[in-house]
């Protein structure tokens, strides 16, 4: 294990108004929202929504890093990346992703490609879940 894996790291999710929240990551700010068909404002995307785009994007990242490694190029790289809900309990119950890459690749590239992009940190992640507790932060006297 890395230094770097043993560095804990922080967000903060703040209330904004409805369903909008703020979401802190390091010097970066994000929002969630829900669509107004669920009762949102549709300000900005849901977090499940999010969550996908965090798969999407990180494939897309193994995805540039194997191209630059292997002199493939990367204008109009992209990944997109389609999502069904299950119904019970609430949650995503099936991603598709598709990787478009603006060059031929060979059939070894390709496995290649498939193989590294298949390993990236939130698709592991999503194959070996971490252990997630959700606990009561302990309020502050005079906090409402």
């Amino acid at each position: 294990m890395t230094d770097d894996a043993k560095v804990s790291r922080r967000v903060r999710v703040d209330y904004e108004a409805g369903d909008r929240f703020r979401i802190a990551v390091r010097q970066h700010t994000i929002s969630v929202d829900q669509p107004a068909s669920d009762g949102g404002e549709d300000t900005a995307p849901t977090p499940t929504e999010l969550f996908i785009a965090s798969l999407a994007s990180c494939v897309a990242f193994y995805a540039r890093r194997f191209a630059a490694r292997h002199d493939i190029p990367t204008d109009g790289l992209a990944v997109t990346a389609e999502f069904s809900m299950a119904s019970h309990p609430a949650r995503v119950g099936e991603i598709t992703l598709q990787l478009h890459v603006p060059a031929e690749l060979s059939p070894e590239q390709q496995a290649a490609l498939v193989a590294v992009t298949s390993h990236c940190t939130v698709h592991s992640t999503l194959m070996q879940p971490p252990e997630v507790r959700i606990e009561l932060a302990a309020l502050t006297p005079g906090a409402v």
